[in-house]
């Protein structure tokens, strides 16, 4: 049987490897994030430290009158990879296109700093913002992109749990189950860039010694049992990733607990497909959704 095939705009992906993450490609991949040309330091980007040893970059709009809506946005890397910094343009974008302060937290990795101490550096960030006096509280949101998609999901839980309330979460193919590296029948020739060897690598960094009925559900948010009262979402996965089925079964999960959720499905799209060839249509029509579920959320 024929694998199935790539969006015709990301037909260059078929040459990408399968895997870009593992054990004996940590370091070097670590040490090649953090000399990317990308992430030398730009103008206009506040750096707070955070007490738990984290930073948080801040990226400010222009003048705008009384408190502005905000995003704390987290990036991906498998929680065991990335940097905020790697999110400045992304960031910078959505605070002068949309008129928001945008928050993004260096978390500490797994597997140095397992589950929760990412999430609750997380947290940590995510109350600074909501506390800051040019921060409309009523009007913030969560999100982030694979591994961050699936701290800002934990997030909302977290939110619920302690009693603050969220305009939306933004869910860009997150991960949330570690369960799905149990799978037997995941066909992985069309998987691109994240792999069942490379998502069980993740979470074994970062539940540490967790599994099974043990792991907690903002660590794994996919197990959480009651998922109402939770802000509304936009989640969004292409077809050839490896989180398809997880993304999709926890966004009819949320409509069915009474939470309004917004499911964008890109047929024929890879994990990160987006970042990696961020030029074709495609790409632009699936940051131009979340553009739009963050203005309508923000009422920007």
């Amino acid at each position: 049987m024929a694998a199935p095939p790539l969006h015709p705009d990301l037909r260059a992906a078929r040459f990408f490897p399968r895997s870009v993450t593992g054990p004996r490609r940590l370091r070097a991949l670590r040490l090649a994030t953090r000399l990317a040309p990308r992430l030398r330091e730009r103008p206009g980007v506040e750096v707070v430290p955070l007490d738990g040893g984290a930073t948080l970059r801040v990226h400010r709009p222009a003048a705008v009158p009384g408190p502005a809506p905000a995003l704390l946005w987290v990036h991906g890397g498998g929680m065991v990879l990335g940097s905020a910094a790697t999110e400045d343009d992304l960031c910078r974008r959505w605070a002068d296109e949309l008129g928001v302060v945008v928050a993004s937290p260096d978390y500490r990795l797994a597997p140095e700093h397992p589950y929760p101490a990412p999430l609750e550096d997380c947290w940590e960030a995510l109350t600074w913002l909501v506390d800051r006096p040019e921060v409309d509280a009523s009007r913030v949101v969560v999100g982030g992109a694979s591994a961050g998609g699936g701290l800002a999901a934990g997030l909302a839980l977290l939110a619920r749990e302690r009693g603050v309330d969220l305009a939306l979460q933004l869910l860009v193919y997150p991960m949330l189950d570690d369960r799905t590296g149990a799978r037997t029948d995941v066909d992985a020739r069309p998987l691109r860039l994240w792999s069942p060897g490379s998502n069980r690598f993740g979470w074994r960094c970062y539940l540490g010694g967790l599994s099974g009925d043990a792991v907690p559900a903002p660590a794994a948010p996919a197990r959480a049992e009651d998922l109402s009262g939770l802000p509304p979402a936009w989640v969004g996965v292409g077809t050839l990733d490896l989180f398809h089925d997880e993304d999709v079964v926890y966004a009819r999960r949320l409509r069915a607990a009474g939470v309004p959720c917004e499911l964008e499905v890109v047929e024929g799209a890879y994990h990160g497909f987006d970042v990696v060839q961020r030029g074709a249509g495609v790409s632009r029509d699936f940051l131009a959704a979340q553009t739009a579920a963050l203005r309508s959320a923000l009422g920007t």
